[in-house]
């Protein structure tokens, strides 16, 4: 059976791209990466990429006048590579409605809080500041406002007692690196059918880091 095709969008280091790389590279994952796409020339996520023999491009939005512009050279370059479903890690740029629009139920971003809460930055401390007892990560079907979109992964993990941001961010990390791989495994399966706000799995998960348990 052929594997579906993955375009990767970064901005940095890659540390969930690697974790991609890293599923990807077992010939039984339904997913492989086409191609790896970067806003930012000579960021550490393009050398994972190149190791590990993935075609890579750098397209700058600052050679584009306007996000619609820039988004549509990202759509014509994945688009000629092939690319079936795209992942956003560690992308920092907003997408345009039109973008997401046009690529369906088939943009996945992860962000690093248990969402609804605490959509946008700095969400470690003020996980911490808020006085919650987990946090976590939370891979979602991307719609065209920020950090909103059907669920289809969460990962907790618990807040200690003397947490700093560094602290708790390593430790989400860590369950990030476990849940953007289980996402694409089971969308790239054909095992989620999004309804509404909600993803409904026709699979199970991974249990052992408190993955969110399937609709059914």
């Amino acid at each position: 059976m052929a594997r579906v095709k993955l375009g990767c969008l970064i901005s940095g280091r890659g540390s969930n791209l690697q974790a991609l790389i890293d599923a990807c590279a077992d010939p039984t994952f339904p997913a492989e990466i086409a191609l790896v796409l970067s806003n930012k020339p000579g960021v550490m996520g393009l050398e994972r990429a190149v190791k590990a023999g993935i075609p890579t491009q750098v397209i700058s939005h600052k050679d584009f006048d306007g996000r619609p512009a820039f988004d549509a050279a990202l759509d014509q370059t994945l688009r000629a590579a092939g690319v079936e479903i795209v992942c956003l890690a560690g992308f920092m740029r907003l997408l345009t409605p039109e973008f997401v629009t046009s690529w369906g139920d088939k943009i996945l971003n992860i962000h690093p809080s248990l969402l609804p809460a605490f959509k946008g930055l700095d969400t470690h401390q003020r996980a911490i500041d808020s006085g919650a007892r987990f946090a976590g990560c939370t891979v979602h079907i991307v719609r065209p406002a920020m950090d909103e979109g059907p669920i289809l992964v969460q990962a907790a993990v618990p807040i200690l007692d003397g947490d700093t941001e560094d602290s708790l961010a390593a430790r989400i990390l860590t369950a990030e690196h476990k849940a953007y791989p289980e996402a694409v495994r089971l969308l790239a399966s054909g095992k989620v059918t999004v309804e509404g706000l909600r993803c409904r799995i026709d699979a199970p998960t991974d249990e052992t880091i408190h993955f969110n348990p399937p609709i059914r």
